[in-house]
C-alpha cells in the first residue's frame, strides 16, 4: 500500500476507484465498503485509493472539540494495510481545506488529481463546504465530469448496524466483547513503556507503564482488563489496569500491564495492546495485601478467560 500525506502529490494517470471519510476504527461496515472498493477495482484494471483526512475534521472546525477516536493515525494505517487497498491518502486537513465547495472538490481532486472512474461512498456521505454535498450532487457531477458514483445502501450494510460512535460508546462502557465484535479485530492500545513507581515488582506483579502520546485515542473506561500483546512472534498474555490506582492514592491516570510468565526489559519499547475482556471496575482496597490478593483472583479469572478464547478459536 502507497501511503500519500497529501493529494496534490498523487501523479498517476491511471484510472482509480475512491472512497472518501474519516474511516475512525476501520470497522467491519468500513471494511465491507473498502472490500468491494478493492475488488471493483482489481476487476476494471484501475487503481483502488482510499482518501482520508487528519486531524478528524471536527477537530479542526470545532472550537475546545474534546473528540476521542477509536484508532490513531498509525494503527489506522496498520488496519488499512491488511485491506488490499493500493493507495492511501491522508490529507491533512484544515481550515482551508474544508472551504473546498463541492464542486471544487469532484473538480480540482476527484477528476483532475485522481482521474477518477467510480466514486463508492456510504448511504449518508455527505462532502465539500458545510457537507452540502450528497449523493443526488455527486451523481450530477458524475455526469457532468464522466464518472460513474456507486452508493453503498443502508440495506446492504443493515447486516452490520455498525457505527464508530456505538463503538465510543461500547468502550466507554467496558462492553469489550461487543467493540470486538463491531470492529473485527481487538481494540488496541499503542503506546511507549515508560518508567514507573515499580509498585507491582513489590508485591509480585510487574508491570509495564504504558504511556499513549495521542491524546485524542480514546481509552476503554476505568478498570482490569484481560490483554495480549506480540513479542519476537510469540503472543504474550497478561491483565491491564486502567486507572487512578486509589489504593496507593494515586492522582493521575495510568495505564499498567502484567504479562504472564514474561520478564523481558520493555522501558522505552512501543508496543502494542490488543484488549480481549473486562475483568472488574477499579476499586480502592483496605490494604495492599488485600490487593495482591485480587490481582491473584484477576490472572485466575483471566487464565480461564483466555483458555476459553483459545479453546473457541
Amino acid at each position: 500500500m502507497k501511503i500519500l500525506k497529501n493529494v496534490a502529490t498523487y501523479k498517476s494517470n491511471k484510472k482509480t476507484f475512491v472512497t472518501i471519510g474519516t474511516f475512525d476504527g476501520v470497522h467491519l461496515g468500513h471494511q465491507k465498503v473498502i472490500k468491494n472498493l478493492v475488488e471493483s477495482a482489481r476487476l476494471t484494471n484501475t487503481t483502488s485509493v482510499l482518501l482520508t483526512f487528519f486531524p478528524h475534521p471536527r477537530m479542526v472546525l470545532q472550537n475546545n472539540t474534546n473528540i476521542k477516536l477509536i484508532n490513531t493515525i498509525n494503527e489506522r494505517i496498520q488496519i488499512l494495510e491488511k485491506t488490499g487497498l493500493e493507495v492511501l491518502i491522508i490529507q491533512e486537513f484544515t481550515e482551508e481545506f474544508s472551504n473546498y465547495t463541492a464542486l471544487d472538490f469532484v473538480k480540482n481532486i476527484l477528476v483532475d488529481t485522481l482521474h477518477i472512474d467510480t466514486l463508492i461512498i456510504g448511504y449518508d456521505h455527505k462532502f465539500g463546504k458545510n457537507r452540502k454535498g450528497d449523493f443526488q450532487q455527486l451523481e450530477s457531477y458524475g455526469e457532468k465530469f464522466g464518472f460513474n458514483v456507486q452508493e453503498i445502501s443502508k440495506k446492504e450494510i443493515a447486516n452490520f448496524t455498525i457505527s464508530s460512535t456505538k463503538i465510543r460508546n461500547a468502550l466507554e462502557l467496558g462492553e469489550i466483547e461487543k467493540v470486538t465484535n463491531y470492529l473485527g479485530y481487538p481494540y488496541m492500545l499503542t503506546g511507549t513503556v515508560v518508567q514507573g513507581k515499580n509498585l507491582g515488582e513489590k508485591i509480585g506483579y510487574p508491570t509495564a507503564n504504558i504511556q499513549i502520546k495521542e491524546t485524542y485515542k480514546l481509552l476503554p473506561k476505568t478498570g482490569a482488563y484481560v490483554v495480549q500483546s506480540s513479542f519476537n512472534n510469540s503472543t504474550i498474555f497478561g491483565m491491564m489496569n486502567i486507572g487512578y490506582r486509589p489504593t496507593v492514592s494515586g492522582k493521575n491516570q495510568t495505564i499498567e500491564v502484567h504479562f504472564f510468565d514474561f520478564n523481558e526489559n520493555l522501558y522505552d519499547t512501543v508496543i502494542q495492546i490488543d484488549v480481549l475482556a473486562f475483568l472488574r471496575e477499579e476499586q480502592k482496597f483496605d490494604s495492599v495485601e488485600s490487593l495482591k490478593y485480587q490481582l491473584a483472583k484477576d490472572k485466575e479469572t483471566s487464565l480461564e478467560i483466555i483458555n476459553g478464547l483459545l479453546f473457541d478459536s
